[in-house]
């Protein structure tokens, strides 16, 4: 069969973990689907929770541990991963021209169908996000203006503005902090209608969850509540993206998969 490729191109581990998990669960047992991650930093500058069974010297080999964990957890692997190596959040400093053309490297290597990564708000704000998002663009842009096979498809994972807001009044209505935009580490959301796809991913929400609980050294801030994986299992029912390129035209049905459309 001839392959789809996905390339998933994100800045820490547990960035892969939500966001565009369950397409990836939906497309897993085809045997023409091929997924390629890559993750600029090995998460090393994160938290600690209590009871993790490492020092700060380690987080970084602990965390590439979990991440691999919570693939084997979700049920569908990477087939290609790539670890860049660069420094948890200095990300943001590194030399854009080189980290640019090492993922230009990558994708005229793998030349995927789709490639996904943060757009320009980084879903948090985080300046890491943001960092590689520009830098994927950048390099994606840059081949698909030279022509050849692949890259059909640049996509943003987004969180609707609308859901924002009624996730950020459940947290009100709980007792926790309301996220605020202004605030780095604290969720955006975009106006609903610049979403260009919604992926209906109820079927294999448990296994998204399923992999994110893996990465336990940060529970604090992804499982912070008694009601977390609740809440978790709510947003991975569906996937929204915003298409980077090509550009659609407003106003146009939603896609309803990664893939559609595209041949």
């Amino acid at each position: 069969m001839p392959l789809r490729t996905l390339m998933l191109v994100v800045a820490h581990p547990d960035d892969d973990a939500i966001g565009i998990a369950g397409s990836i669960a939906l497309h897993g047992a085809d045997p023409g689907f091929r997924f390629a991650l890559v993750h600029a930093t090995d998460g090393a500058a994160g938290l600690i929770a209590p009871g993790t069974d490492t020092t700060r010297a380690g987080l970084g080999q602990y965390r590439r541990d979990e991440d691999e964990r919570a693939w084997s957890a979700h049920g569908r692997g990477p087939d290609r991963h790539e670890w860049l190596g660069y420094e948890d959040g200095r990300l943001c400093d590194a030399d854009f021209g080189a980290l640019t053309g090492r993922l230009r490297a990558l994708l005229e290597d793998e030349r995927p169908d789709v490639v996904a990564t943060f757009g320009p708000d980084g879903v948090t704000g985080h300046p890491d996000h943001i960092a590689i998002g520009r830098a994927t663009d950048a390099a994606f842009l840059d081949l698909a203006d030279r022509g050849g096979p692949g890259l059909k498809r640049l996509l943003h994972w987004a969180l609707k503005e609308s859901t924002w807001l009624r996730i950020n009044a459940a947290r009100t209505s709980s007792g926790l902090p309301p996220w605020d935009p202004a605030q780095v580490y604290h969720f955006r959301g975009i106006p609903d209608d610049l979403v260009d796809m919604r992926v209906d991913t109820r079927s294999v929400a448990e296994r998204v969850v399923a992999g994110l609980a893996e990465h336990r050294s940060q529970r604090l801030s992804l499982f912070e509540h008694p009601l977390a994986r609740d809440a978790w299992l709510a947003a991975a029912s569906h996937e929204h993206f915003v298409q980077a390129w090509p550009p659609r035209e407003p106003r146009r049905p939603l896609l309803t998969d990664i893939f559609e459309g595209l041949g």
